[in-house]
């Protein structure tokens, strides 16, 4: 099963862990990574991933995930396909989502993933039937038992 992971999934371990809903995200997230480290799922990135990536100004926190997405990624949607992304990203944006998640979100679904999963309370607020938008924790609860 073919998963997106977002930039703020990616961060969790380094937001504040003395919130609970915080600290089994982080967990959720550990799980979910370890899943891909043992190809039980199918990691996608994309340009967009990368460049946000870059944008982090925390060095070790921008090569930890770079090296996790270097490493573990199974299908990479490429900035020779922008104007597909931003196309698509065009139309979730009128629902009124950032650029860059409608990007993430329209890489996702030009990738054949099933699921997107994020910590973005309000990027989450974005549903559709071309994939499903989940926490680390609801990912977790939904695939358990398949």
């Amino acid at each position: 099963m073919r998963v997106y992971l977002d930039m703020c999934y990616y961060n969790r371990p380094y937001d504040d862990q003395s919130q609970i809903k915080v600290s089994l995200e982080t967990q959720a997230k550990l799980h979910i990574q370890d899943q891909i480290q043992k190809k039980q799922l199918e990691l996608v990135a994309s340009y967009m991933l990368r460049y946000e990536c870059g944008q982090n100004p925390y060095e070790m926190r921008r090569r930890a995930i770079m090296q996790f997405v270097d490493t573990h990624t199974a299908a990479y949607v490429g900035l020779e396909r922008k104007g597909e992304i931003e196309s698509m990203a065009t139309e979730i944006m009128n629902t009124g989502v950032k650029f860059k998640d409608a990007c993430h979100v329209a890489s996702a679904i030009y990738a054949g993933c099933k699921y997107f999963i994020s910590t973005d309370k309000r990027l989450l607020k974005y549903q559709t039937d071309r994939i499903r938008l989940v926490t680390p924790i609801e990912f977790i609860a939904e695939t358990e038992d398949e």
